[in-house]
């Protein structure tokens, strides 16, 4: 398994970063031809691997436009074709979802995931309508990337112990030298993205040899519930990751407030064009209304963010042989709109990080993660099975008459529909919750008499148990 370090470049000369932005534009409309003519409707099912459509456009001569060295432009539509595979293959993930809840006919499902398989849904209006909905097709959005050969480059070290990252430029034999905040040397086929006047190199490593990968799993089997003020939450009870809420809500109020402030900013600038003041609306514009600060300040939270939620999911994992977690990568739609501020804290991304976290973690340490339907988990009681009413962190079940911490009531819940006979990872929703409710009356009919009249010999004998049961 691998893993993906990140090295900044250092006090970058403005020039350079210009050459690089140009080659990285270059490229750009290398990744946008080869979306453009495979990674569309009309090359699905072609097969064509990165090397055939290398040597096409050689015989074609159509690499002389782009204008770069023939190493750069091969390893970008390698990289091409294989966000290409990436992205359809993920929207095959959604479209066999939308499978599972269309029909329940073996044949049936059979049928479609064979098409979906062999690259032949273009034939079938309901998973083309699938694939159409959930792959990003034809277009390429990325122009500030530059893919190079673990051969194309080279690093080493100054006499005032500076590392200095040496990469290929537009001319033949003239490289481009990228003075690097790190002393680790980057190895391997490198990914060199531009933003905000600095570089990000990204390499990887492998995580075997990382000092997190040595250290064992446990041997239990737990089931966790993402939550907000924490990151996780066991069936133990336990909460890991618990200054995620401060992280999240610290970010949110401060950028609330920014884009209050940049948005007065932004007000004046426009006015004082409207007056003929364009000076004052340029001089607003570069000082107060720039993104290098912005970015650099959403680089550092995301980062803070990570390591909170990875730290959590080694915790978690340090207890586990088996995790048992819903399938964070599902989108789940709202019932009613929420506010910009609950949105804003509540961000989707950190959904994604956490299920990359579970997933990394557990795979370098040797744990098993194991998905679930996590349809009502954070709404049913886990003793009683019965939907009760959610009130901020707690689950109040008017059935057992119990109030349960709402996240470690989650966590057991998932724990248990690891072993449910009756829901599946794909079951709806709609399924699921008819599924609760029936198990809930059926619990409820084995419950005593609460009134005080004697119990009728008939339903004695149907329920021989019913006196010994405690209410």
């Amino acid at each position: 398994m691998k893993a993906t370090r990140i090295a900044y470049s250092a006090q970058l000369n403005a020039g350079k970063y210009a050459a690089l932005v140009r080659q990285a534009r270059r490229l750009g409309r290398v990744r946008g031809e080869v979306w453009q003519r495979y990674g569309s409707i009309d090359g699905v099912g072609s097969g064509l691997k990165d090397r055939q459509i290398r040597d096409q456009w050689l015989a074609e001569n159509t690499h002389a436009q782009f204008g770069v060295l023939a190493n750069a432009w091969k390893e970008t539509v390698r990289d091409a074709v294989t966000d290409i595979a990436a992205n359809l293959a993920a929207a095959k993930v959604q479209a066999r979802r939308a499978v599972g809840r269309r029909t329940a006919d073996p044949d049936e499902r059979k049928r479609l995931f064979t098409a979906l398989k062999t690259d032949k849904w273009t034939g079938d209006p309901f998973l083309a309508r699938q694939m159409r909905k959930h792959w990003k097709r034809g277009k390429n959005r990325t122009h500030d990337q530059i893919v190079v050969r673990a051969d194309q480059h080279n690093s080493k070290l100054d006499a005032r112990g500076r590392l200095w990252l040496a990469v290929p430029g537009l001319e033949r034999r003239k490289t481009v030298k990228i003075p690097l905040s790190t002393t680790v040397a980057p190895a391997g086929t490198l990914r060199l993205i531009l933003r905000g006047g600095r570089v990000e190199v990204h390499y990887q490593i492998d995580a075997a040899e990382m000092r997190t990968s040595q250290r064992p799993c446990g041997d239990r089997t737990l089931g966790v519930d993402k939550g907000y003020t924490e990151a996780l939450t066991d069936s133990d009870g336990k909460h890991h990751g618990t200054s995620l809420g401060e992280l999240l809500t610290g970010e949110s109020d401060r950028l609330k407030e920014r884009n209050r402030r940049r948005a007065k900013l932004r007000s004046i600038a426009n006015s004082a064009a409207q007056r003929g003041d364009h000076a004052k609306a340029a001089r607003i514009k570069v000082n107060n209304l720039g993104t290098g600060k912005r970015d650099r300040q959403a680089t550092r939270h995301q980062a803070r963010v990570r390591t909170e939620i990875f730290t959590a999911a080694h915790r978690v994992v340090d207890k586990a042989a088996t995790v048992v977690a819903e399938d964070l990568t599902k989108s789940f739609a709202g019932r009613k709109p929420l506010g910009k501020n609950t949105n804003r804290r509540l961000a989707a991304w950190t959904k994604g990080v956490t299920a990359e976290a579970l997933a990394n973690v557990s795979e370098r340490r040797g744990s098993a993660l194991v998905h679930v339907n996590a349809a009502y988990t954070s709404q049913a009681c886990h003793r009683c099975g019965r939907l009760g009413r959610r009130s901020g962190d707690r689950l109040h079940c008017t059935l057992c008459r119990v109030v349960w911490q709402a996240d470690v009531n989650a966590a057991i819940n998932i724990l248990q529909r690891a072993g449910d006979p009756d829901i599946a990872l794909h079951t709806p929703h709609h399924a699921v919750k008819q599924i609760l409710q029936e198990r809930t009356d059926r619990h409820r009919t084995r419950l005593p008499v609460q009134d005080p009249s004697p119990t009728p010999a008939g339903r004695r004998a149907n329920y021989p148990n019913c006196s010994a049961m405690s209410d």
